[in-house]
């Protein structure tokens, strides 16, 4: 053979081989592979309460979709990374790992500040990332730009949450507000300026205006200034350590005004030994107790042992990726189910109705429980959905 012909045939094979592995790297997965959803979570930090019981929810989900015969004949598979209190390094490598390993969908913790780095590492690469609960406009393009499409949340967003707060406040008749704003995170900000706008709509009064931060020390500081004030309720979005503090810092001091507390309140991991907690409010997705509207709820609840009614955030956005998934006909690929998210007008998940628009990809007009806590006892005592989303 001559050296010409060698070369010929040497470069005809490099680019068959070239062509080989385009052609494997785009062709659709076998009908008998699995989705493999990669879970980025906080397991031990300041989000694991949200985030623990989301994936759980979606766990039970997950078997109970597989026992069904799964999405157009493929079985889902849940892979776990722990992103160890949300450290930015290691969420990123956590990320990467889980792609590594497959991952045709990214979940994220509940929270789109301590999501950033998993949410970037996935729709850079074109995968859609989604968060069961985070609550804020910002998981979309609104942060991440043009490539924000694939990034997607079925949490509550914080403008709609905010006014159905305020919707429930007036119809309590509580006429007068004291605000109290946890400045950590875009989430707890948001939620009380959108209760305030709607809150001043509804001829309501904000008589004071106080803030504090995770972290910052100066919780009481805030709850001395707020106990100078008189209104009928006093409304704040926050969870941690600063939760306990303010809640029970204002009773400690003889304060029996009634507080209203975001999604970021609910359950009752939070509640002090001492004092007795009586007259606080949250609203929330679902009931963590056992007496939701839904029989679905609370049996789910009771399987994953729910502390919070975030819980069913997971299993709803199972719900909603299987959907989108059969509504792209099978394809995983981030820009064909973005897509179809865009598209949800009222589709019918475990948490309610879900919708979204090409420029809001978190979720609004879904119907909230109202929580009670009174002598240290959580109860449902009603719901409420926002009628108006404010401009904030």
């Amino acid at each position: 053979m001559t050296a010409r012909k060698t070369g010929v045939l040497a470069t005809l094979f490099a680019t068959l081989a070239v062509v080989a592995a385009v052609t494997a790297a785009t062709a659709p997965a076998a009908k008998s592979d699995p989705i493999i959803i990669g879970w980025a979570y906080d397991g031990k930090g300041n989000m694991a309460p949200f985030d623990g019981p989301a994936l759980a929810a979606a766990n039970v989900r997950v078997q109970q979709i597989n026992a069904r015969g799964g999405v157009n004949g493929r079985k889902l598979r849940i892979i776990t990374c722990d992103t160890q209190n949300n450290n930015p390094a290691k969420a990123k490598a956590c990320a990467a790992g889980l792609i590594g390993k497959g991952a045709d969908i990214m979940f994220v913790t509940c929270d789109v500040d301590f999501a950033t780095p998993v949410v970037q590492e996935a729709i850079n690469r074109g995968i859609l990332a989604i968060a069961p609960c985070i609550g804020t406009d910002q998981m979309g393009p609104k942060r991440f730009g043009a490539k924000g499409r694939l990034a997607f949340s079925f949490g509550n967003v914080a403008q709609d949450e905010g006014s159905a707060m305020a919707e429930l406040a007036w119809k309590q008749g509580w006429k007068t507000a004291s605000t109290a704003t946890n400045t950590l995170l875009v989430y707890f900000k948001n939620v009380v300026q959108a209760f305030e706008a709607r809150f001043k709509q509804l001829g309501g009064k904000i008589v004071a205006q106080e803030s504090y931060a995770t972290g910052a020390n100066n919780v009481s500081s805030a709850v001395s200034r707020l106990n100078g004030d008189t209104a009928d309720v006093i409304v704040t979005s926050t969870a941690f350590g600063e939760l306990p503090a303010l809640v029970s810092g204002l009773r400690s001091l003889g304060n029996d005004t009634p507080i209203l507390n975001s999604w970021a309140g609910d359950g009752t991991y939070w509640l002090p030994k001492s004092p007795t907690i009586s007259n606080y409010y949250a609203v929330t997705y679902a009931s963590a107790f056992g007496d939701d509207p839904s029989a679905a709820v609370n049996a789910l609840a009771k399987k994953v042992k729910a502390g919070t009614g975030g819980f069913v955030t997971g299993a709803a956005a199972i719900d909603g990726v299987v959907t989108a998934i059969k509504r792209a006909k099978g394809s995983t690929q981030g820009i064909a189910l973005a897509a179809q998210l865009e598209k949800f007008r009222r589709v019918p998940t475990l948490s309610g109705l879900v919708s979204f628009t090409p420029q809001l990809h978190t979720v609004f007009g879904r119907q909230y429980r109202v929580l009670r806590i009174q002598d240290s006892k959580p109860k449902i005592v009603g719901s409420v959905t926002a009628k108006v989303v404010p401009k904030i």
